[in-house]
C-alpha cells in the first residue's frame, strides 16, 4: 500500500469564483495613466522623461542603476503631463509619472525580439523586459533567474494554484494564453539547464488542467508536467508550494534556489513567452475586478498606469457605494485609501466591497481554542505572538519565530474571537527587526 503524501496544515476559504467563465476583455485606453516609479521589491526607478516630452508604447520610461530593480514602461502613447508624488498602497510616498494619452498607441521604435546567445544575455533581456513577480511578490524576476549556486538547481516550479478567493486572472491566462506559458517555461528551462517543470494548479480549475496536458503533450514536453494541488489555502505561498511538490521543506529566509528549484507565478511565465516572441515590454496587466460593489465583475486587461476608478467605470461603475477596495484577494490583498491609485504591475484584482462583506467584525477576547495553530501551515503560535508584543518582548517574539510568519492570514480567518493575527504577526515582526537594529 502507497503511502499518503503529507501536506502542511490549511483551511478551506470561500471559493467566490464569480468570474472563473469571464473571458478576458481588453479595456479602452484611458485619458490619463499614472505609472509609478516603485512596482518592484527594492530601489524605486528614477523617471527618464520629463514634462512635455512625448511617449510611445513600450519605450522605457524609469530604470535605476540599484541591483535589486527592474525598469519600467510606457504603457501609452503620449504626453508627460506631470512627474507628481502620489501616496504608495503601503502608505509611503511614491514618484508616479503622468501622461496624457493621444489613443494612438504608437510602439516604441526601438521594441523587437531580444537576441539571445548565451545565459547571460537571457538574464540582461528579461531584465530589460520589466518582468517582477506578478502573482503579488514583485520581485524583479532576472535576480530570480540568475542565482549563484545555478549549477545545483534543477527545477523550475510555475505556480498556477490561485488560491486566494474571487481572483480568477490566473485561470483565464491558463485557458487563454497556454502556448505563452509552455513557451515562456520550455525557454526557461532551456536557458537556465533545467530538467523538470512542474505547472501547480488547484483541482478547481480541470479545465486548464486539462488544456495543458493536452497540449503538453500534443507538443512533446514530457518534461513539464501539471501537478493537481488540493483547493486549499495559502496552497500558493512560495514556501508552501515547494513543500506540496517537491516534498522539501523552505524555512522563511531560505531562498527556493537553495532547495534546487527556481519558482515562478504563471503570469510571469506567460509574460516571458511572450515578449521573447513580440519584444514587447510589460505594460499592461490582466485583472479580476469584482466585489459586492461592482455593476459588472469582469476579468480585463488594461494598461498599467490606469487609475482605479478608470477601471471600475469600465466595469459598470459601482452599484452600491464600496466601503472598502482591495488591491489583490480578500485573504492578503492590501485596502487602498482611494480608486485615484494606479494599477500597477503586481496587481493580479481589484475587489470593491459594500455592506457586510466590507465591516470589520467587533473584536472579543481570546478563548484559547487552539484554532489559529491548527490553521496555520508552519504549526506558529499566533496567540503567543500576541501576548508577546503587547509586552513588546522582542526576544520572546523572536525565541517563538515570529520571523517565520508569511502573514497569510489563515488564522486571522478562523479566529472565533474575530482577533487580527495576521496584523499583529506583521507587527510583531517589525518590533523584532526595530530591536535587531539596535
Amino acid at each position: 500500500m502507497s503511502q499518503q503524501k503529507k501536506h502542511l496544515q490549511s483551511i478551506k476559504v470561500s471559493h467566490e469564483k464569480h468570474t472563473a467563465e469571464c473571458e478576458t476583455q481588453i479595456m479602452p485606453i484611458p485619458d490619463t495613466v499614472c505609472i509609478s516609479m516603485s512596482q518592484h521589491i527594492g530601489a524605486p526607478c528614477k523617471p527618464l522623461v520629463k514634462k512635455g516630452d512625448y511617449v510611445k508604447v513600450g519605450q522605457p520610461i524609469g530604470d535605476t542603476d540599484a541591483f535589486v530593480s527592474a525598469p519600467i514602461h510606457s504603457s501609452v502613447s503620449g504626453t508627460v503631463t506631470g512627474i507628481e508624488t502620489i501616496r504608495s498602497v503601503a502608505g509611503g510616498e511614491d514618484q508616479a509619472i503622468v501622461i496624457e494619452t493621444d489613443k494612438k498607441q504608437e510602439a516604441w521604435e526601438e521594441i523587437k525580439p531580444p537576441s539571445v546567445e548565451n545565459r547571460e544575455d537571457f538574464v540582461k533581456a528579461v531584465r530589460a523586459s520589466g518582468a517582477v513577480g506578478l502573482g503579488g511578490a514583485a520581485f524583479p524576476t532576472h535576480i530570480k533567474y540568475n542565482p549563484q549556486n545555478l549549477d545545483e538547481v534543477d527545477t523550475l516550479i510555475i505556480n498556477g494554484a490561485e488560491c486566494e478567493p474571487f481572483i480568477t486572472s490566473d485561470h483565464r491566462l491558463m485557458l487563454e494564453n497556454s502556448q505563452d506559458i509552455i513557451d515562456g517555461a520550455v525557454l526557461v528551462m532551456e536557458q537556465l539547464g533545467l530538467s523538470k517543470g512542474y505547472i501547480g494548479i488547484e483541482e478547481n480549475k480541470p479545465d486548464a488542467i486539462a488544456l495543458l496536458d493536452k497540449m503538453l503533450a500534443e507538443q512533446n514536453h514530457p518534461e513539464i508536467k501539471t501537478v493537481t494541488l488540493r483547493a486549499r489555502y495559502p496552497q500558493g505561498a512560495e514556501r508552501v508550494l515547494v513543500y506540496e511538490i517537491t516534498g522539501k521543506t523552505m524555512d522563511a529566509g531560505v531562498l527556493p534556489a537553495q532547495l534546487g528549484v527556481i519558482l515562478s507565478n504563471i503570469t510571469t511565465i506567460a509574460f516571458i513567452g511572450q515578449y521573447f516572441r513580440t519584444g514587447m515590454p510589460l505594460i499592461s496587466k490582466r485583472i479580476t475586478v469584482d466585489g459586492s460593489a461592482v455593476a459588472e465583475p469582469k476579468n480585463i486587461l488594461a494598461p498599467i498606469g490606469t487609475r482605479i476608478a478608470d477601471v471600475i467605470e469600465f466595469c459598470g461603475g459601482y452599484k452600491d457605494e464600496p466601503k472598502k477596495i482591495l488591491m489583490g484577494g480578500p485573504m492578503m490583498g492590501r485596502a487602498i485609501y482611494s480608486d485615484r491609485v494606479p494599477l500597477v504591475k503586481n496587481n493580479n484584482a481589484i475587489l470593491a466591497f459594500a455592506g457586510s462583506q466590507s465591516l470589520v467584525p467587533e473584536e472579543t477576547g481570546c478563548i484559547n481554542c487552539g484554532k489559529c495553530h491548527k490553521a496555520c501551515p508552519f504549526k506558529l503560535l499566533p496567540t503567543a505572538f500576541a501576548a508577546a508584543y503587547e509586552n513588546r518582548d522582542a526576544e520572546k517574539l523572536d525565541a517563538l519565530k515570529v520571523n517565520q510568519c508569511m502573514e497569510c492570514g489563515s488564522c486571522a480567518y478562523v479566529c472565533p474571537a474575530k482577533r487580527p493575527l495576521g496584523f499583529i504577526n506583521k507587527l510583531g515582526k517589525a518590533l523584532v527587526k526595530e530591536e535587531a537594529s539596535k
